[in-house]
């Protein structure tokens, strides 16, 4: 193969987690300086989280041609719990579906790299540290045209657990032929 046809490999560059963990720090910080309760820093987590989300899901199947259409709500949180979690945030999460709704799904992270080094006083009780990733969570599932709702159930200093509920399938936004 001569030089000329060989095809550039894009180089993957990867963050140190210590620095992503404390750059996550700052931003909350400043959100909390800058925002004027908790309920509007957790509300601006959502939001980056969701923007951050939409970009990712079309990345982890364009990375992983071997994830095939999901059909039920199982299938969905293993994907989520053992490859997105680990490709993104290097975790993963058990997946629990007891007691519940056949239409939600709890995720309890094995690890959760945002709360490393985290305290969080008690006046910020409100505060869902954690809050980006139900945004993510949220943003990825209606990129693929699933309308959820993700709650942070526990995080700092307990486990984290996030709660996945399916509301609908957002059949408008579907592209032709794909309504199946």
């Amino acid at each position: 193969m001569s030089r000329s046809s060989k095809q550039a490999v894009p180089e993957v560059k990867t963050m140190n987690a210590e620095l992503f963990t404390l750059t996550y720090g700052a931003l909350v910080v400043d959100l909390l300086k800058d925002l004027e309760s908790e309920e509007e820093v957790n509300i601006q987590l959502q939001k980056i989280g969701y923007n951050i989300g939409v970009r990712l899901a079309d990345d982890l199947l364009s990375k992983n041609p071997h994830i095939g259409r999901c059909t039920d709500s199982h299938q969905i949180a293993e994907v989520i719990s053992k490859q997105a979690l680990k490709a993104y945030l290097g975790v993963t999460a058990h997946v629990s579906l007891s007691n519940m709704l056949p239409n939600e799904f709890s995720l309890i992270l094995d690890s959760n790299p945002l709360v490393e080094f985290v305290e969080i006083p008690p006046k910020y009780s409100k505060l869902c540290y954690s809050q980006i990733i139900c945004g993510a969570i949220h943003g990825a599932l209606e990129a693929l045209h699933l309308q959820v709702n993700a709650v942070l159930v526990s995080d700092v200093p307990d486990q984290t657990e996030i709660r996945v509920k399916f509301i609908r399938i957002l059949r408008e936004y579907m592209p032709t032929g794909d309504e199946d």
